[in-house]
């Protein structure tokens, strides 16, 4: 007898400790995540206050994605980051690309200068040829600068627009206005004056000082159109046509390494073209967060 009554005993025991155990269950709050719909729902129950829900902007969300650490550094676009006359992070690498397409740009502008009549650019062609060009080069460097007779076309137009490609080639690789102001300068007196074009002519002390100041000028005032367009998808007054045109306009060396090297405006541009929403919708059982691409 006394054998039949301990074997059923522990039955009894195990039904008590499981009514226990769901009693204090049924006690607590139920809590479960809900992955349909791409949401993530906790339920409480109803005679507890309803959740306060934080105040959190979002509206530059993509901002925040677009700079969020990832395993694989990269280099920082300075179109993801908010406008800024003093932040400097240069993208050297394509800075020394952006001076070889200079370079070389400059080699085929002076080639195309040259086919031009002699009224258009004052050179004296005969002398020109007569003399060899490293002679002609040497003489030129150690007479100038000289106040020139060019037409205003090359002065006043077309060289403070060349010192503004020049700003923008190094201002939209991360360079701040100081140091995108000296590679304009450094481009237009090395490269140019004292450079390609003192082949062909006496540096000219207008060109010496209106490109790269004018340049910065107008250099800072293509960046922040730029930025303008790069900010609506590369798109200008609704049209994505015109946008392209005026960017290539007013960044010709960017957007002409950009599409052989990559061009990081475009992935910011894609970027804001798809724009992430998020939203909170509190009700009084649940508390819904709910992303969507």
């Amino acid at each position: 007898m006394i054998y039949y009554y301990l074997r059923h005993t522990w039955h009894w025991l195990v039904v008590g400790m499981l009514a226990i155990v769901f009693s204090k269950a049924a006690a607590s709050p139920t809590s479960y995540a809900n992955f349909s719909s791409g949401s993530i729902t906790r339920e409480t129950p109803a005679s507890m206050p309803s959740p306060e829900v934080p105040n959190i902007d979002f509206s530059n969300l993509n901002d925040y994605i677009a700079l969020a650490p990832s395993p694989k550094p990269r280099n920082i676009n300075i179109y993801d980051l908010p406008y800024s006359t003093t932040a400097n992070y240069p993208n050297y690498k394509r800075l020394a690309i952006n001076t070889g397409v200079l370079y070389a740009g400059g080699i085929a502008a002076l080639g195309i200068l040259q086919a031009l009549p002699e009224d258009a650019t004052a050179w004296n062609k005969d002398r020109i040829t007569s003399i060899p060009f490293w002679k002609r080069w040497s003489t030129h460097v150690k007479k100038g600068p000289v106040w020139d007779a060019d037409s205003f076309i090359f002065n006043y137009i077309l060289h403070p627009y060349g010192g503004a490609a020049y700003y923008m080639s190094a201002r939209s690789q991360g360079c701040n206005i100081l140091w995108s102001a000296i590679y304009a300068t450094g481009v237009s007196t090395i490269f140019w004056e004292y450079g390609i074009e003192a082949f062909m002519e006496i540096p000219s002390l207008q060109d010496l000082i209106i490109t790269p100041f004018a340049g910065t000028l107008i250099g800072e005032s293509f960046y922040v159109l730029k930025r303008h367009i790069v900010a609506n998808g590369y798109t200008l007054f609704g049209s994505n046509l015109l946008g392209n045109i005026v960017a290539f306009i007013i960044d010709p060396v960017n957007e002409v390494v950009g599409i052989f090297a990559g061009n990081p405006c475009r992935t910011s541009a894609a970027a804001s073209r798809s724009k992430a929403s998020v939203s909170l919708t509190p009700t009084p059982r649940s508390l819904t967060l709910s992303l969507t691409f």
